[in-house]
């Protein structure tokens, strides 16, 4: 596979990566031995991109990404994320700590749990307000300088906070919710290009919307992040379904599946965006890894934009869950 410049502080990666949240969090019981074999397959691809965070199961998806990459840890990246706050009654979270003694405590147990030395890209996982974030950017700049962490990243951040924290430690990579039904980051995109940050869409195919699968909210399990997404409540979800058959009827005329199209669309908007879309199938990695293949016309990319003009129906986030950008 090709690779990619995420942004200009020589991070080098593949151009398209993997992103392991799902493995073993938000979307129902997973095979870990399938996983396993998904990730393996991945780096046969040429995928040296993976994606994990201490939200994701508080260690154990990071110790599932530590366990697969084993045998190639020195040929891929790894990126993860700190800054929440456990749940002591078993609950995903109960709040947010960016302190710069929690950043090291964090690191140190990625660090055990990913089998490694050093973290090729530390995100703040999400702004903390109680937190100054040019005490974040340099608590992160220490264990640069120890050598525990070699690029710094945020994650749904606004202008002003990367502004900041670029201006304490060189931000690499922004990570942010980005697709064809999520649209609303593109503001950042100029400001992201003058400093030189890198741009890393998390759910890149609208949380699985874009694959043409989707069910109503009500057949997913219980611990299924979509059952309470509003993009599949009723009103939204009827017209999110047709918008993707018309995306999928384009695709066609590309040879292409609704997964590759959406990815393609995205590497289109920008020669520093490295998706990170994630999957327990093979057959699907095989998919998403084939949109770096597929180039699209301006003539392609309007015909899109007639389609879905401003995003999908509904927003990213139930009101309550929606990072605020500063």
């Amino acid at each position: 596979m090709k690779t990619r410049q995420l942004g200009g502080h020589g991070l080098t990666v593949s151009t398209i990566g993997y992103g392991a949240m799902g493995v073993t969090s938000f979307y129902g019981a997973s095979d870990e031995a399938a996983a396993l074999a998904t990730v393996h397959k991945a780096y046969d691809l040429g995928v040296t991109f993976f994606d994990t965070a201490e939200l994701y199961g508080w260690g154990e998806n990071e110790t599932f990404i530590g366990k697969a990459v084993e045998g190639f840890r020195d040929d891929v990246v790894l990126a993860t994320k700190f800054g929440f706050i456990p749940d002591p009654e078993g609950g995903l979270s109960i709040g947010l700590n960016s302190t710069p003694e929690n950043i090291r405590r964090v690191t140190e147990n990625s660090l055990r749990y990913l089998k490694t030395d050093r973290i090729d890209l530390l995100y703040q996982h999400r702004p903390d307000p109680n937190v100054p974030i040019e005490d974040v950017a340099g608590a992160v700049a220490d264990l640069v300088k120890e050598g525990k962490v070699l690029h710094f990243g945020l994650s749904e951040a606004g202008e002003k906070t990367l502004r900041r924290a670029h201006a304490v430690h060189p931000v690499a990579a922004l990570q942010t919710e980005y697709s064809l039904f999520a649209r609303d980051v593109e503001v950042l995109f100029p400001m992201l290009q003058d400093l030189g940050i890198g741009f890393v869409p998390y759910s890149p195919l609208g949380r699985g919307f874009l694959t043409g699968h989707a069910k109503p909210a009500d057949e997913y399990e219980e611990s299924d992040f979509r059952r309470f997404d509003p993009r599949w409540q009723p009103g939204n979800f009827e017209k999110n379904v047709d918008a993707v058959k018309k995306v999928k009827a384009f695709a066609e005329t590309k040879n292409a599946s609704v997964s590759q199209l959406a990815l393609a669309w995205l590497l289109a908007q920008g020669d520093d965006i490295v998706p990170i879309p994630g999957t327990r199938s093979q057959d699907r990695l095989a998919e998403n890894v084939g949109a770096a293949e597929l180039e699209l016309s301006s003539e392609d990319l309007s015909a899109i934009a007639e389609i879905l003009p401003k995003g999908g129906f509904g927003a990213r986030y139930a009101e309550a869950f929606m990072p605020e950008w500063d």
